[in-house]
């Protein structure tokens, strides 16, 4: 399967042309709020429902689902999971930060620290943490920055982060998100 990407400018031309387009943001909803596309909903990457996405859409069927995320690699994540469900889809290249830098209208809300950073935030702490334990109480606390070090290049590789997807579910992350937030980020636009 080759995965289908798009230009933030193609997308912009063809958000001009049809308010139709199905358009989803798979970041956080702590992301989303912080800055999105105005015409995303959100549907975060770990409770991406294909059979609910179907029924929500505002295109036909026919037409591809568009996915955007911060950098392209939830998107990715995304429309694999969509295509494998015989859903067209296509990835935004460069994710939120490229359609804003091209043109397109974004919302802006509370600020928040991106997936992304936080993860970085909490290997470093976790690889600084466990060197500090290893000077002062065992070298054993080695093995925690050692692990560390073996997620990040399995990360790397795979392109599937378990940081990343455990941070996703913490409540800083949740912007008071239930199971129903797709729905009504779906009806709100």
């Amino acid at each position: 399967m080759t995965l289908q990407t798009i230009t933030p400018e193609e997308l912009s031309e063809l958000l001009v042309l049809d308010t139709q387009i199905d358009l989803i943001d798979v970041r956080t909803p702590a992301e989303y709020e912080s800055v999105h596309v105005e015409a995303a909903m959100n549907v975060p990457l770990d409770g991406l429902n294909t059979g609910a996405l179907a029924e929500q859409r505002r295109g036909s069927s026919e037409t591809p689902v568009y996915v955007v995320c911060q950098s392209g690699a939830r998107s990715r994540q995304a429309c694999e999971k969509l295509c494998e469900a015989g859903v067209v889809a296509v990835s935004v290249e460069g994710g939120t930060p490229a359609c804003e830098r091209a043109g397109l209208v974004v919302k802006r809300g509370k600020q928040t620290l991106s997936l992304e950073r936080q993860v970085r935030i909490g290997a470093g702490a976790l690889v600084a943490l466990g060197t500090l334990l290893a000077v002062v109480a065992s070298p054993w606390f080695l093995v925690v920055p050692g692990f560390v070090g073996c997620g990040l290049i399995f990360a790397g590789l795979t392109d599937w982060c378990g940081m990343g997807m455990v941070l996703a579910k913490m409540p800083w992350n949740r912007v008071g998100c239930t199971t129903g937030c797709q729905v009504k980020a779906a009806t709100s636009h």
